[in-house]
């Protein structure tokens, strides 16, 4: 039996080199749950079919599986290559490319399976095309060896596929190393992340952004307008966001252990919970505005936020507050809204929740850039006192 080599780089690899093309083959669902960074998504099968074959693979037999994977292959082979070859600007050649599946298939699944044999690769050229499915079985390295097949030797596949990439990730965030951090704090509205955005601008690498990456603002609204997402792209963007680099100093806006559904890692949690606090002040109607800028920025986000107003309207309880709420956000009467919000919800819990809680400085943020530079000295003079 002749065997094909089919060069595999390691999630390491992969992620180290800037130039890399990822193209992950899972199904579209898979690759919303989480993927490697800048990975595009050609998928092999869609998510009924990949159902349908997993079905078969336990219920059935592997070969009819195998069989089923096939005849789905074929239906949708043009369409899949020329996807990789958009995404990675190669032109296929006019060859017939189901006898070339064919050739590679004839023997069967065991065949195929011992045929296409990984080898790992030294060093991963810079311009290589990186493949992967879930484990890094059939589902990558058929495709791998199709296009080698078909002349395009930039393709290799990723050695133990997204599962290799997930473990790594795991153990990266269980041995996290967080600097000495500090967190931004204060009433709802005074303008935290627009604080922390600027402080980022001001001295790159200095901020985590959590909220930017869960994709959440950490309250009942704070979905409104965003994209939440799940856990584990949540720690996908946490570790691109530490390789990206950070400083000696970290600064983060507080937040409680839970920002939407995406929990915290233990050890950044702990940084947090134990960091040195910074109060953020200002006026109330400077506070309202933050809010409705931020919450009402597109008229789609009303119809986001009545369900989540009525939710509150519950709490704080339905005889008294039932459609109240919401009736303002109808007749557009935001700012009305934004003080019963303030004065009624948010403002208790948050008081309740900073009860005994000591601050180290305390900075007005009626202008975030300036607040951000204060906060920027403020860090650095406590920093040069210490030494």
């Amino acid at each position: 039996m002749t065997t094909i080599a089919i060069p595999t780089a390691t999630a390491e690899q992969a992620l180290a080199a800037a130039s890399v093309i990822v193209i992950d083959l899972r199904t579209p669902a898979e690759f919303a749950e989480d993927h490697l960074p800048r990975a595009i998504n050609v998928p092999l099968f869609d998510d009924v079919q990949r159902a349908l074959i997993g079905k078969l693979y336990t219920k059935a037999t592997p070969q009819l599986a195998f069989e089923e994977g096939h005849a789905i292959v074929h239906q949708r082979l043009d369409a899949l290559v020329d996807d990789i070859a958009r995404a990675t600007g190669w032109r296929a050649p006019s060859v017939d490319k189901h006898a070339v599946v064919e050739q590679l298939t004839h023997g069967g699944l065991a065949v195929m399976d011992a045929t296409l044999e990984p080898r790992p690769l030294a060093d991963l050229p810079r311009d290589a095309v990186v493949l992967h499915c879930w484990r890094g079985g059939l589902r990558s390295r058929s495709v791998v060896a199709l296009l080698r097949s078909l002349g395009f030797e930039k393709a290799v596949g990723l050695s133990g596929g997204y599962k290799r990439y997930r473990t790594h990730i795991v153990e990266r965030i269980a041995s996290l190393h967080v600097p000495p951090t500090y967190a931004l704090r204060g009433l709802t509205g005074v303008g935290k992340t627009l604080v922390l955005r600027e402080l980022e601008r001001l001295r790159p690498g200095l901020t985590i952004d959590l909220e930017a990456l869960a994709g959440h603002r950490s309250s009942i609204l704070g979905a409104v307008g965003l994209a939440p997402c799940t856990q584990k792209t949540f720690e996908t963007r946490l570790c691109e966001r530490i390789d990206a680099g950070l400083r000696e100093r970290l600064v983060l806006e507080g937040e409680s252990r839970k920002v939407g559904d995406v929990i915290l890692p233990p050890r950044l949690w702990s940084a947090l919970d134990a960091a040195t606090s910074i109060e953020l002040v200002t006026g109330f109607e400077r506070r309202a505005q933050v809010l409705i800028d931020d919450y009402l920025a597109l008229p789609a986000n009303r119809a986001e936020l009545e369900p989540q107003l009525a939710f509150i309207e519950a709490r704080l309880g339905p005889r008294e507050w039932a459609g109240r709420l919401v009736g303002l956000l109808r007749e557009h009467r935001e700012h009305e809204l934004v003080a019963l919000l303030l004065e009624n919800y948010y403002d208790s819990r948050y008081r309740h929740g900073e009860q005994g809680r000591q601050f180290a400085t305390t900075i007005d943020s009626t202008d975030p850039r300036a607040a951000a530079e204060q906060v920027a000295e403020w860090i650095e003079r406590r920093r040069a006192d210490s030494c």
